[in-house]
């Protein structure tokens, strides 16, 4: 009987996620992969010394990468020379590579919450009560704050940023929508596996499951097209706004969160199953 293919499982399971539990879908997901594959997991700051032990490493839910950013672009760039398969695929270009795809996006005119990233380029945001203001390597809302268009204006116009306001040219502005509720859309390569949405805007992880419509898919899918992943799993997330339309709020293409347990049994098998052939897809083409 051949050997299962090994895999370098990297997770933090102690991470103080907001309504997510890290901990427990890891221990769930890597589970089921047993069946499949031999697995080990690690703590992301092992992962750079360990992986070259293992077939491939896949990265789930490691955290926001900001909090250890020097050893993150260490292991990428260690990964990348030495030919290590890591899973998700590290040529992403959406938040694995940080938040400026939004501004490009913006640029192309893609259904995206519009983005800038100085306050001198208010002038091509819609009018808002308030916009948010976020560092561009930003995530899991660190560094997030809200201000007035006034004080944006002012910061344009002043030396000193307004106390507390994020500055430098490593920011994102977005006005701040008055959306219905978020939904996200989970792929695995190219392929819809499921949705869940937060019908109150004020509980983000409040998660039930959604039923998306033709249209939904088609929003989700020019995304995942766009980013061009043959392999992986990401999650398109995007809010609904007061006028029907979706606007994406964010590609996660380096470790989403599933919110497997907010899916039925069914539903759940079956993402399994698709992230297994995914897993020996990647691990027979060889792609690194």
């Amino acid at each position: 009987m051949p050997s299962r293919p090994s895999l370098l499982y990297v997770t933090d399971p102690v991470y103080p996620a907001q309504g997510r539990r890290y901990g427990d879908e890891d221990i769930l997901l890597s589970s089921r992969l047993r069946t499949d594959f031999r697995i080990a997991l690690c703590h992301p700051l092992d992962a750079t010394s360990l992986m070259d032990r293992f077939d491939a490493v896949v990265v789930r839910n490691s955290g926001p990468v900001l909090h250890y950013q020097d050893q993150y672009e260490d292991f990428r760039t260690r990964a990348t020379a030495h030919g290590v398969r890591v899973y998700n695929p590290l040529t992403g270009r959406a938040d694995m590579a940080g938040k400026q795809y939004l501004l490009d996006l913006t640029r192309d005119g893609h259904p995206v919450i519009p983005t800038v990233e100085s306050p001198q380029d208010l002038h091509r945001l819609p009018e808002a009560a308030q916009y948010a203001v976020k560092p561009k390597a930003g995530a899991d809302s660190v560094g997030l704050s809200f201000v007035t268009r006034r004080e944006l204006a002012d910061r344009a116009q002043a030396a000193p940023a307004p106390e507390g306001l994020v500055q430098g040219p490593d920011l994102l502005i977005q006005p701040r929508i008055d959306f219905r509720y978020e939904v996200s859309f989970v792929y695995v390569d190219h392929t819809f596996q499921y949705a869940v949405h937060a019908p109150d805007p004020d509980r983000r992880w409040a998660l039930e499951p959604y039923a998306p419509t033709d249209a939904d898919l088609a929003f989700a899918r020019r995304f995942i097209e766009w980013n061009g992943l043959d392999h992986g799993i990401q999650r398109v997330d995007a809010c609904r706004t007061r006028d029907g339309d979706l606007l994406l709020v964010e590609l996660e293409d380096l470790n989403p969160y599933l919110s497997l347990d907010r899916i039925d049994d069914p539903t759940r098998d079956a993402f399994v199953d698709a992230l297994k052939t995914s897993l020996h897809r990647f691990l027979g083409a060889g792609e690194g």
